[in-house]
């Protein structure tokens, strides 16, 4: 059977825009003799739509538009992913459904059995699970037709099942011929291929291809990959989309009893010509978080109106990486780099400002704050007399920065972009109202080792578009080989207050990833016991701050956000779990 995957970048509300794409993907899978073609999970109404479903008006919207767009399914049928009103008088009042419509109306709907409730998820807050699992007669075959999660309770990949129940395996044992997984999967650092396992698993399982179609782009903090994809029976993969981009992936799908020709016994396109398989070579580790953050940002940007950006050029190494990923996104010429230097800025990160700038051929400005510094000094002078400077001081320098950034934000229209990096927002080494102002904090998830491995793959990977566009390293070698310092007071280093970030990155990454224990941590480590529990510590203390902080970009496991969910006000010991010594 020909099938296409539409693998679309819907944005979430825009219900007319959304079944533009459906509509203009329906036409095109036609072109190419489709008989069937796939969309991803709610994409009427893009992923995730949140609070927007407990508006009546927004799910009559979504019912009346795939009513609409099965007037488009003649000679070519689809399976679409939308909300809809639940069939129950008790429970959730909606189901995530997928609905094949063909011969110009919808003809069969589809629940999804499987609600996640995990980390970024929250579906058991808007519906209601399946009633039961069915199969879905489309002329000489049985669709076996899931939604996402229904795919993700395979007991030899998931390490722990969260569900009792497997839709796959029951529609399999009711007679499917092949599998469909409409998704809306966003993306993490290597989930692919735990994908792909889980797909070769059910193929391989039950002797049935499965199709599985993604959604593709960015909505709020998260970014979807797409890579859409067909395994066959025997769990060999046969096509692939692209990745972090729109694609329409027509493929033949191999079913049982059909000859291996591919074409249903009267559909009218038995005398189409057999198509080659498409496989597109994706990005994996560090590239493929480079195309996250690029893709996350130029979608956040585009779908909230913002067409250019400014930041902060500190000549360190995140605004660096944070430029480099605005201009890849945005283009040089939508890109402006303020540098704002004071008393304790070496000239060394100023010029290395300067020459990020003219690298990546962007608008840069010079704005001293040493006028602006002395006058708040002058001004909490007598409130401040008898006390030592500190970290009050300190942060009236970042806190001068932000209100010139949000100045220039605000006379331009430009989203101003925060630098900052999950190590820094875990510990709060950040200061509120200064450094953490902007519409979106690009890297809040990337850890400051990983930032510079960014900036190396930036710079020197073969692969990297910035590399090739322009021809040469863009980020300086200073920028990445000097200590690095917030420069709010004579001679500092990161290193007074932290940990080396090897060892401060494997701390969080197991504290707040993995739920590790600090007994854990020190064990498996070796990490000095009261190092450890004082940077879990401040992860806790500084959760206020993060509660205040811009949204930023999901990229790996556990991103501090949305999907994790810890109190400010709390009081939990950690020295309780150690081991009581002599």
């Amino acid at each position: 059977m020909r099938v296409a995957l539409a693998q679309i970048n819907p944005t979430v509300g825009d219900i007319e825009g959304n079944s533009r794409l459906i509509r203009e993907a329906i036409r095109k899978a036609g072109d190419s003799e489709t008989e069937l073609v796939i969309f991803p999970e709610l994409t009427v109404i893009g992923y995730p739509p949140k609070d927007l479903l407990l508006k009546p008006a927004v799910i009559r919207a979504c019912e009346q538009a795939v009513r609409d767009l099965a007037k488009e399914c003649r000679g070519i049928a689809a399976v679409i992913g939308h909300p809809c009103p639940s069939d129950n008088s008790q429970g959730r009042m909606l189901y995530n459904a997928a609905t094949l419509c063909h011969d110009g109306r919808p003809q069969h709907r589809r629940v999804k059995s499987l609600l996640p409730t995990y980390d970024v998820f929250d579906e058991h807050r808007y519906f209601e699970p399946g009633p039961d699992v069915q199969i879905t007669p489309f002329n000489d075959l049985q669709l076996g037709i899931s939604i996402c999660e229904d795919l993700w309770n395979d007991r030899d990949v998931v390490v722990r099942q969260l569900y009792h129940d497997n839709p796959i395996s029951e529609l399999a044992r009711h007679g499917a011929d092949l599998f469909i997984n409409c998704s809306a999967s966003p993306f993490t650092l290597d989930k692919h291929a735990l994908r792909i396992r889980l797909m070769r698993e059910a193929a391989k399982r039950h002797g049935l291809p499965v199709l599985y179609c993604n959604q593709v782009g960015g909505n709020d903090e998260l970014v979807f990959d797409g890579c859409s994809c067909v395994v066959g029976p025997g769990g060999e993969l046969i096509a692939q989309a692209k990745g972090f981009e729109e694609d329409l992936l027509v493929v033949d799908v191999p079913v049982a009893g059909r000859g291996g020709k591919g074409l249903a016994a009267g559909s009218g396109k038995q005398n189409a010509k057999p198509k080659a398989a498409r496989v597109e070579t994706l990005s994996e580790g560090i590239a493929s978080a480079y195309h996250a953050l690029v893709l996350g940002l130029r979608d956040y940007c585009g779908k909230c109106g913002f067409k250019s950006i400014v930041l902060g050029l500190s000549g360190g190494i995140d605004s660096a990486v944070c430029c480099a990923i605005a201009v890849a996104a945005l283009g040089r010429e939508n890109v402006r780099g303020v540098t704002m230097p004071s008393r304790f800025s070496s000239d060394g990160s100023v010029n290395d400002a300067e020459r990020l700038a003219h690298n990546l051929e962007i608008t840069f400005d010079t704005v001293a704050i040493e006028p602006a510094h002395q006058a708040f000094e002058s001004m909490l002078g007598s409130i401040f007399a008898g006390t030592d400077p500190g970290v009050a001081e300190e942060n009236i320098q970042a806190r001068a920065r932000g209100v010139l950034l949000m100045a220039i934000s605000n006379k331009f229209g430009s989203m101003l972009v925060t630098t900052g990096n999950k190590s820094e927002l875990a510990v709060g080494y950040c200061t509120l109202y200064g450094d953490m102002a902007g519409g979106l904090a690009v890297l809040s998830d990337v850890p400051k080792t990983m930032v510079y491995d960014l900036a190396n793959w930036i710079n020197d990977d073969p692969a990297s578009p910035l590399r090739k566009k322009f021809g040469k390293p863009v980020i300086p070698s200073d920028t990445i080989t000097k200590p690095p310092s917030a420069e709010l007071r004579e001679d500092q280093t990161d290193q007074d207050s932290l940990p080396p970030y090897e060892v401060l990155d494997e701390i969080i990454e197991r504290f707040v990833e993995q739920e590790q224990s600090a007994q854990q941590i020190v064990t498996e480590t070796g990490f000095d016991a009261e190092m450890v529990l004082k940077m879990i510590r401040l992860i806790d203390l500084n959760e206020y701050k993060r509660k205040q902080a811009a949204p930023g970009l999901k990229i790996t496991g556990r991103a501090f956000g949305f999907g994790r969910r810890m109190p400010i006000a709390q009081r939990y010991d950690y020295r309780r779990s150690m081991p009581k010594t002599d």
